[in-house]
């Protein structure tokens, strides 16, 4: 299935109206070229141009359409007419003479075994001209060899006076893409017709974490991993073209540039659909980080995303286009698949608004309206570090968005030990915890009521009117000193811990303490202070106040208690109209 649905998607790149979207052609391959020899007719060196532009190690090569390369084994295997300096120059990088022969030889016998055809044409003839003439002091002369010779960049060769390669001139990218007609030995498992099987794909890259050279999804390189005799590609036969289609296509999504990625965790997450919309634009933009010059973009999107669930319609494609979201993570040599979805646009969109309705919760005016999944994710990680964000975490919770599903039960249990940790509930953490529980309370379909994003007065949850508690004693605490920012710790520095999963250990003595901290107060303020412990405190049953231990569900509603009340205390105060203080 996700072959079959990168096949087609490859498909309909292929015809894109835009030609610079246009996935390439069945036996090329998008490559990119830092350096590009310039010869004459005769195999004369004009120049090497380097196509790189960007500072530092940040250059980039400019991109070639290129005949596609083959699979680098431990084994000699060469490009047609593009390869590593090694290969098409015989330039020794790693002081190892005999191998980088053996490369070279490969390289020149790669081009000759073309059909006579291509052979004639200028440009091979020119290429051939000055591999017999190669030598290194042809090259001495110009100054960007010395780079060259540094990193073993990617090369390739244009004739004087052309605009595009040697190995993009027609009679070459014809000979490239012909292939003899091979006896079918398999049945593709794409197309369904008879096909010669490929026996080893195409890596793919730029999977977050996964070999540099690349990995693959498809691949069998063990006994155990084979069955019936079969060999390699055989134990999921694929044909040729089958095999080209879905590999371009997901190189393609996952390229640095693409806006149909994310990083979520440790997953590489791509998404496209059947045709043409406005979600394959957006997907990026709801889920990722905004960019500095632009910090309302997520906050657009997902506006944009609201509306569009509203009116049932999209500014481009249909309510019920097929929309596909692949989730990727690295496994040695190979790509593990750490989610799949499939839904129409329609059902998608509800269930992401869905997502960002569970995370709302009160927050300051500078934080962002809305957390990316990033932010999310390394908010409940140790020291607010992606490094640290659990295994598998950022797939689950990928993959309870995308189907609707309550959250991960890790999820829950990492925000509520950081808050416990670092003795201080966030704005990610305390929308991780009310998303959380709001799912857990929906699914089961409880009797408890949901969690508002505001306080909620009215919620008589012991651990959360425990929350709201410990925010009221702390606060007077601080206007007993001044205001906030006037102590060098509060109790939530020395006791939130004790507090939120032990609470009769602490709260005799927090109340005893608080009774003294009023008496450093207007007689105005204290009563006000008192009347909200007393509105507080009416919520809880006498007799089981305060429960000794609280179960870690319920740390997680003491965290939310305590993060609103404490939001509430600085929330800005609207003037009363006249009306209202008659």
């Amino acid at each position: 299935m996700i072959l079959q649905t990168l096949d087609a998607y490859y498909r309909r790149k292929q015809i894109d109206p835009d030609p610079s979207k246009r996935l390439p052609s069945f036996g090329l391959e998008d490559k990119e070229i830092p350096f590009v020899l310039d010869i004459d007719e005769d195999g004369r060196l004009i120049n090497i141009t380097d196509t790189r532009s960007g500072e530092g190690k940040k250059k980039v090569g400019q991109h070639f359409l290129v005949p596609q390369g083959v699979k680098k084994t431990s084994g000699v295997a060469a490009n047609l007419l593009w390869d590593t300096a090694e290969y098409a120059l015989g330039i020794d990088t790693r002081d190892n003479p005999e191998r980088v022969a053996e490369q070279h030889a490969a390289f020149r016998a790669r081009i000759e075994a073309l059909p006579d055809a291509a052979r004639e044409d200028a440009g091979i003839g020119a290429v051939l001209a000055f591999l017999d003439t190669l030598s290194p002091e042809s090259f001495s002369r110009l100054a960007v060899f010395a780079g060259i010779q540094a990193i073993n960049p990617i090369i390739s060769f244009r004739l004087h006076g052309d605009l595009g390669l040697v190995c993009q001139r027609p009679a070459v990218v014809a000979a490239s893409v012909e292939h003899t007609d091979e006896t079918p030995d398999g049945v593709c498992l794409v197309s369904g017709a008879p096909v010669a099987v490929e026996r080893l794909h195409p890596s793919i890259k730029g999977v977050w974490g996964a070999q540099t050279s690349g990995a693959n999804i498809v691949s069998f390189n063990l006994d155990a991993f084979s069955s019936y005799g079969k060999v390699q590609g055989a134990n999921a036969p694929l044909g040729k073209a089958a095999v080209f289609a879905y590999t371009t296509a997901l190189n393609h999504l996952l390229a640095r540039d693409s806006r149909q990625r994310i990083q979520v965790g440790d997953a590489s997450t791509v998404f496209w659909a059947e045709e043409a919309h406005e979600l394959e634009g957006t997907m990026a933009d709801l889920f990722g980080d905004p960019p500095k010059d632009n910090p309302h973009k997520n906050t657009d999107a997902i506006k944009a995303l609201y509306a569009s669930v509203a009116s049932g319609q999209f500014s481009v494609g249909g309510p019920g286009t097929r929309f596909h979201v692949l989730g990727l993570a690295p496994n040695a040599a190979r790509i593990s698949i750490r989610f799949w979805e499939t839904a129409t646009a329609t059902d998608l969109a509800q269930r992401i608004r869905q997502h960002f309705e569970d995370l709302a919760v009160v927050h300051a005016s500078y934080e962002p309206e809305h957390l990316s999944l990033f932010r999310l994710l390394t908010g409940v990680a140790l020291l607010n570090k992606a490094d640290n964000i659990p295994p598998n975490l950022g797939g689950e919770v990928m993959r309870a968005i995308l189907e609707g599903l309550p959250y991960p039960a890790m999820l829950l249990n990492v925000a509520v030990v950081r808050c416990r940790a670092e003795q201080k509930p966030t704005y990610a953490r305390a929308a991780v915890i009310k998303a959380c529980l709001n799912r857990h309370i929906r699914f089961r379909k409880t009797a408890e009521k949901e969690f508002t994003p505001m306080l909620d007065p009215s919620n008589n949850n012991p651990a959360y009117r425990l929350g709201r508690l410990f925010a009221t004693l702390e606060r007077i605490q601080e206007d007993a000193a001044g205001g906030p920012g006037k102590l060098n710790a509060t109790i939530r520095d020395r006791y939130y811990g004790a507090a939120s999963s032990t609470p009769a250990a602490v709260f005799p003595t927090l109340l005893r303490l608080s009774k003294a901290h009023l008496g450093k107060l207007s007689a105005g303020f204290a009563i006000t202070r008192e009347r909200l412990i007393g509105e507080i405190m009416d919520g809880f049953d006498a007799d089981t106040f305060p429960p000794r231990h609280l179960a870690l569900p319920d740390q997680a509603r003491f965290a939310l208690g305590y993060y609103q009340q404490r939001q509430a205390f600085f929330a800005k105060t609207e003037p009363k109209t006249p009306e209202e203080t008659q």
